[in-house]
C-alpha cells in the first residue's frame, strides 16, 4: 500500500465526498450564505433604515462581501478532485 493509497483510504467518490466535504454540503453552505446575504439586504432597507441609516449601510457592506465568499465555498476543490486541466 503506497502513500496515495493510504491517503485515499476511507473516502468515497460515488457521492463526491472527499475529506468530509460533499458536493451537497457545499451547495447547502452556498445557499445558506446567499440567504443570509439576501436577508441582510432586505432587512437593511425595509426595516433597519427607519432607525439608523449608517447601520443599514453597514449591513449592506457585509451583505456585499458574502457572494464572493459563498462562491469560493461552493467551488472549493477537494484534494482528490480532478482539476480542469488534469488527465482523467
Amino acid at each position: 500500500m503506497g502513500w496515495n493509497d493510504r491517503r485515499r483510504a476511507g473516502r468515497t467518490h460515488g457521492n463526491r465526498e472527499v475529506e468530509g466535504i460533499s458536493y451537497a454540503g457545499r451547495r447547502r453552505r452556498y445557499f445558506a450564505l446567499m440567504a443570509i446575504c439576501l436577508t441582510l439586504f432586505v432587512g437593511a432597507w425595509a426595516v433597519v433604515r427607519h432607525w439608523s441609516v449608517p447601520v443599514a449601510i453597514g449591513m449592506c457592506v457585509v451583505a456585499a462581501v458574502l457572494p464572493p465568499i459563498a462562491t469560493i465555498v461552493a467551488n472549493r476543490r477537494g484534494p482528490d478532485d480532478r482539476w480542469w486541466d488534469e488527465e482523467p
